[in-house]
């Protein structure tokens, strides 16, 4: 349907980017935020999914949708709209990293000293010819 010219499920922002009315939108204003803090906040953010997280929520509010953002970050878009919905649901809090199990990252100093002591000493392997 064609309505003054243009779709009715099409409809012209002030910047004039074509946005539908089930576009996704980062609420930002609910928690007092700006645009431009959501970019600070990746830009010293100590984890990288974090950062990403943040600039992601970053490029929607600069004129993209979720579905581009996955897009160029190759991320499922199901994902990215997983994030946009934790922040405007509960918040920036939600976007930061946690780690939430499984094993933990290779340290060869974490292990206690008994256990470094009681490997055997690595000896070269003879190669085959």
């Amino acid at each position: 349907m064609v309505f003054g010219g243009r779709a009715t499920h099409l409809w012209w922002e002030t910047n004039g980017a074509v946005s539908t009315p089930d576009m996704l939108r980062v609420d930002y204003d609910r928690w007092g935020q700006t645009p431009e803090d959501l970019r600070q906040l990746a830009m010293r953010a100590a984890h990288q999914r974090t950062r990403e997280r943040f600039l992601a929520l970053y490029e929607i509010t600069q004129a993209s949708c979720a579905t581009q953002v996955a897009a160029r970050t190759q991320r499922h878009p199901q994902t990215v709209m997983k994030w946009l919905h934790l922040y405007n649901t509960r918040g920036p809090e939600t976007l930061t990293f946690r780690r939430t199990g499984g094993r933990p990252p290779f340290a060869p100093r974490s292990r206690p000293g008994s256990a470094r002591s009681s490997t055997l000493p690595r000896t070269p392997r003879r190669r085959r010819r």
